[in-house]
């Protein structure tokens, strides 16, 4: 018997063992999916980028109250929802534009950096972001 012999298993074995023929010693079997590994990758990241709560740093805090700006729950899902979708797309500072109202957000974080009207917007230039996301 060669010394190779010992240490690694045979292609038959293998073969058995991932096929469910066999069950040499401590192999595990592979887990079963059900689709292309790009879209469970693509399920991985929604899973995680969608499980983060939306926060509002201090000075986007500031500029709502400055410009009596409010968000409704409705409104809010849907921040959060382009943030998922910024977030599987792998934009890291994204512009986010609903109704009239335009936000610069943070997306690894999901921290809203500031958030600008309609009136406010027109003509601004917006630096910094490597995506925007209409929600």
């Amino acid at each position: 018997m060669n010394i190779l012999d010992e240490r690694f298993l045979s292609a038959r074995q293998v073969q058995g063992e991932y096929l469910g023929n066999g069950s040499p010693g401590g192999i595990r079997k592979p887990v079963s999916t059900s689709g292309a590994f790009g879209d469970i990758l693509e399920r991985i990241q929604e899973d995680a980028v969608g499980s983060k709560k939306i926060r509002f740093s201090k000075h986007a805090t500031d500029r709502l109250a400055t410009r009596e700006i409010t968000l409704n729950e409705e409104q809010m899902d849907r921040l959060k929802d382009g943030v998922r979708k910024a977030g599987v797309k792998g934009i890291k500072d994204s512009l986010m534009i609903m109704d009239k109202l335009a936000f610069i957000v943070n997306v690894p974080s999901g921290t809203v950096i500031t958030a600008l009207d309609s009136e406010l917007s027109n003509e601004q230039v917006f630096t910094n972001i490597d995506g925007a996301v209409i929600v």
